[in-house]
Order: structure tokens, then sequence, then C-alpha cells
């Protein structure tokens, strides 16, 4: 059989008897999320281990809520992919099959090309200055056009900026990118960008990418330093570039219909647990990644700093090619509240 399609039976089996408990347990059908009695069992999903910095806002989040909700509200937390990839899970929230998710930038932009602009290579210098953006005018975009897709963004996070592993051979500038076979996550702005440096993208969901690196069906990939140390990239790769070039946030959604069906104090309980979430990870990332880098450079054989200007100079056709998807004038504001920020 199929590899793939073996893999979507099984997630729409998982999936359809999620469903079945979850209105099960609330006494209703799917698609009404109100509680007879005032109880609620909700489940949050995310494709890192547990111990990850999604993790960490999973955990704040379920303790937050079952704490000062005293016991009327639980909730189970899969991660890993155990309710399938992001792009899966975005799905599933969309039609109330999942009721939280802790998402990412790019998988989301599939749907609302808004997203992509956070996306774009090298747009924000440091994780500051890119909160600062989705704290204001920026992410009340995001919140608008999630909402007409059935979806309740709460709050966002940093999960830092990605960095490039490799076998073939360091990596000291563009030039050494070319040929190489470098794993992306199926999101437009990422595979783009790689494209125009030369490499041969390949998609494989999160959890196939250790086993790729290991088996050599790829190359290399890109990813935050604490995703790579989480997935142990850092066991079977040799060279480690740290060029920054895609920033990538954790935004922390939910399915709108159940946001709408609660009661003010419960959607107040909702939001502040995400925000006191969001807090804890983004304090989570600002402290870990500098350690993060003590403990795995060891690991490699090589690690390079190569000279960020040249990247940008290589990957700048790829604001053009997506300027009329994202909207020239969400990328103009968005970069004119930068310059701002950073005067």
């Amino acid at each position: 059989m199929n590899f793939v399609f073996l893999r979507r039976s099984i997630l729409f089996v998982l999936l359809f008897s999620f469903v079945l408990t979850a209105c099960s347990n609330n006494g209703n059908e799917k698609g009404d999320h109100t509680s007879k009695d005032g109880n609620y069992d909700w489940s949050v999903g995310f494709n890192t281990v547990e111990d990850s910095i999604r993790g960490v806002a999973a955990q704040e989040f379920k303790r937050i809520i079952e704490e000062e909700s005293d016991g009327k509200i639980s909730v189970e937390l899969f991660p890993n992919e155990q309710l399938g990839s992001d792009n899966e899970m975005i799905e599933s929230v969309q039609v109330g099959a999942l009721d939280f998710q802790l998402s990412s930038s790019g998988a989301l932009a599939e749907i609302m090309p808004e997203y992509s602009a956070t996306d774009l290579p090298f747009m924000f210098e440091d994780a500051d200055e890119a909160h600062a953006a989705l704290d204001g005018v920026y992410g009340d975009v995001l919140k608008e056009v999630s909402s007409a897709e059935g979806i309740n963004m709460l709050n966002t996070f940093s999960i830092g900026f990605s960095q490039i592993t490799t076998n073939a051979k360091p990596i000291d500038g563009p030039e050494d990118l070319t040929g190489a076979s470098i794993r992306s996550p199926n999101e437009p702005v990422p595979i783009a960008t790689f494209e125009k440096l030369g490499s041969q993208v390949t998609t494989l969901p999160f959890t196939e990418v250790y086993l790729g690196l290991q088996q050599g069906t790829i190359d290399g990939q890109f990813n935050p330093l604490t995703a790579i140390k989480d997935s142990n990239f850092h066991e079977v790769q040799d060279y480690l570039a740290m060029t920054d070039i895609i920033f990538y946030h954790a935004p922390f959604i939910m399915n709108q219909e159940l946001w709408d069906s609660l009661d003010a104090d419960t959607q107040e309980l909702v939001q502040r647990a995400a925000d006191k979430a969001t807090e804890a990870a983004r304090e989570f990332e600002a402290e870990t990644e500098a350690e993060v880098l003590a403990e795995i450079e060891g690991d490699f054989e090589e690690v390079t700093y190569p000279d960020k200007e040249l990247f940008q100079e290589a990957v700048q056709p790829v604001y053009e090619q997506f300027e009329e998807e994202i909207g020239r004038d969400i990328i103009d504001e968005l970069q004119s509240f930068l310059e701002e920020y950073r005067n």
C-alpha cells in the first residue's frame, strides 16, 4: 500500500476518533462547542517534542487553564505530530476537530499569504524587533485574516532564526549550497529562498528529517538551533552555518467557532493563559539559544559564520517573487515599521 495513502488514512481515523471522543465528552455534535455543564476537554497539538519551545508554551497554557478553571477545563497535549503534520493540524483546527495548535508561520502562509512576510529571508535582525512587529499592527493583520479562515490567533512567539546544516561541505557563501539537496518544510517562501541559492529542495515531514539525513537521501536542512538539538540533527550532520536566514515564529491558534462559543470570563482566561504561555516561550528561547550552540557545536566538524550580505544579495529576488501574493503594502508597512524601530 502507498505509504502516503496509509499515513493519511491513519490520520483520518485518529482525527475521526478524536472528534467522536470530544463530542461524547461534551455531549455535543461536531461543530457545537458549547458545554452543558460548564466543563471542557480541550486538545493542543504541535509538531515538536514535548521538551521544546512549543512544549514549554503548551505546558504553561495547560497549567494556567486547569488551575484557574478549578478543574472545569482539562487540556491534553499532543506533541511530535501525533495528530498529523503542521498543515494537517491547521485543517483540523479550521473544522473544529482540533481545539488548539502551536503552529508555524510558514504552514499558515499556505492558506494565508500574509503570514509569509515574516518568512522572507533576513526580514528581521533579532527576535525583539520581530516580536515588536508581531505585537503591533502586523500582528493585527494576521489576526484579521486568520479569523476569516476559521482560526483565532491568540498570540505568537519566536522559535529562533534558522541555521543551515549539511553533510556536503562547509558553507562559507551561497555558492556552497549550489546543487545540495536541502530539506525544506512544504512552505512557499523557504522553498523559493533555497531554490534561489541553487539548492535542490526536498520537502519532508519534520519527523522524517532525521532518517533522511542519516541515510543520506538529503544533504542538509535548516532550522533554529533548538529544533536542531531537540531533533538530534547534530548527530547526523557534519557542518553548521550560522546564517540567521529565516525567522520562525509559532502562532498559538484555536478554532474560531470554539472561541466564539465561550463566555466572556472563559475567553479572558484563554487569552491570559495564551499570553502567559507566549511570554514563557519567548523567555525560554532567549535564554537557551547560546546554551544550545555551546552544547552542540562540538558535534560538528566545522561551524562557519558566513557573510550575511552575500546571502541577502542572492535571495533578494524572493521579495519581488512574493510581493503580489503577500501584498506590497504589507511588506512596505512591515519594513517601514522596522526602520523606525531600529532608529
